[in-house]
Parts: structure tokens; C-alpha cells; sequence
């Protein structure tokens, strides 16, 4: 096994609004897609590699106590963290040096879950 993350889901109320927010905060683009019903905007991943995608799941709501996903922030934690609050979201802890791993940085988004950023040293 190569790594233990496979695929990822970070449940919304309005997946439009936080399609936006993290599209603001990362300065990437999200995939709409529908899967079985089910709208989805998929972060942006290579075939074979990790992903994720944020899901409008009636089963699942957004939570500040679930599990803690990190996104990598490619070298732009500062920009990411900057742009967290202008898209609406809260930074909770800011932009700690973890030590040999880099940085990273916890926020809540506009749907209220609670995300982390990370970036290599």
C-alpha cells in the first residue's frame, strides 16, 4: 500500500457556495459531476493518485467534529490562509511549523466543517 488516503468526500449544504469557497481558497477549479444522483465537485487529482470531492449527500451533513482532512496547499499556505476569511470561511489555527513535515493551517468553511492545509517544508 502506498498510501492509506484514497478518496476523500467533504459533505455540503450548499455545494455551490463551497465549491466557490474552496475554489477561492485554493486557487483552483472544481468538477461538477453528478454520481448516481448524487452532485459532486471534485478537486482537482491525477489518474492513479488521491482525490476528493465536496458531495450534497442528504445522508451526511457538514460537521466541525468529524474527521480532519489536510489539503495540500502546493507553497501557498499564506495565500490559502489569506483567502480563507474573504471567501467566508474562519481560520481556527493559524499557520503552525509542524517541523520536518512543513506547515499547516485549520480553518472552518462555509458549510462548517473543519479542514486543514498543509505545506512541505
Amino acid at each position: 500500500m502506498s498510501n492509506v488516503l484514497n478518496w476523500f468526500e467533504i459533505p455540503t449544504i450548499d455545494l455551490e457556495r463551497a465549491a466557490r469557497f474552496y475554489e477561492t481558497v485554493l486557487g483552483v477549479s472544481l468538477k461538477r459531476e453528478d454520481f448516481g444522483g448524487t452532485p459532486m465537485a471534485m478537486f482537482p487529482y491525477t489518474q492513479g493518485g488521491n482525490g476528493g470531492t465536496l458531495v450534497h449527500d442528504v445522508h451526511r451533513k457538514p460537521s466541525p467534529d468529524g474527521a480532519l482532512i489536510y489539503l495540500n496547499a502546493h507553497g501557498q499556505l499564506d495565500a490559502c490562509i489569506q483567502r480563507v476569511t474573504k471567501a467566508g470561511g474562519a481560520v481556527i489555527a493559524p499557520k503552525t511549523d509542524i517541523g520536518d513535515p512543513g506547515y499547516i493551517a485549520v480553518f472552518r468553511d462555509t458549510e462548517g466543517n473543519t479542514v486543514a492545509l498543509h505545506q512541505e517544508r
